[in-house]
Order: C-alpha cells, then sequence, then structure tokens
C-alpha cells in the first residue's frame, strides 16, 4: 500500500489533500490507490486521437478534480494544462502533456 511519506516524495501535498479527505489516512490512501489504476487517462488519450475534443474535455475535466481534490500536483498539473485547452476547443498537439500525465500516473503506480 502507497504510504503519506512516498506520496510527500512523488510531490503530493498530503496535508491538502488529508484535510479534503477529512483527516482519514486510510480514507486518503485508499483514494489514492483508486487514481493510481483508473484507467479513465487512457480514454483521455483515445479521444484526443479521435480529435473528439468535447469528449476529451469531459474526461479531462472529470481526471482533473480527481487528481486536484487529491492533491496530486505532479498529476493533476499537465491535466490540468489540458482541461484549459480543452475548454477552449483548441485543436493543437497533446502528445507532450499526455506524455507527462502517464508518466506521473506510472510513477504513483510505482509506489
Amino acid at each position: 500500500m502507497i504510504t503519506l511519506e512516498e506520496l510527500r516524495e512523488y510531490g503530493a501535498d498530503v496535508e491538502e489533500g488529508l484535510i479534503r479527505c477529512m483527516n482519514k489516512e486510510e480514507f486518503y490512501l485508499i483514494l489514492v490507490g483508486r487514481a493510481a489504476n483508473d484507467t479513465r487517462l487512457e480514454e483521455l488519450e483515445h479521444q484526443l486521437s479521435e480529435h473528439d475534443l468535447d469528449g476529451a474535455f469531459e474526461s479531462a475535466h472529470a481526471l482533473k478534480g480527481t487528481y486536484a481534490n487529491l492533491s496530486l500536483t505532479p498529476l493533476s498539473q499537465p491535466i490540468d494544462e489540458m482541461t484549459e485547452l480543452l475548454r477552449n476547443r483548441t485543436d493543437t498537439d497533446y502528445t507532450v502533456l499526455m506524455k507527462e500525465a502517464k508518466t506521473q500516473l506510472a510513477r504513483l503506480g510505482a509506489l
């Protein structure tokens, strides 16, 4: 199981995440574990490859909420940037942001 110290080393704002989870450490760690195993990032990648900007926005926005509420900063940063671009329906190459998000998700999953 992921520990709070591992999350701190990862770059998560553990104290903020705990506050959002009513300072219930076990609950917070369960939610982080679920986020680490979530497959919605794959769905976002597929939507981007299909140029489904509306669907991609919805997926990115949902992921942003999950990662930000858990204060998983390294993971939420690229997703936040994608969300804002997609909110404006920016048709651009999302490869770099997607790669960073996948790298950070893999790092989280390896904890």
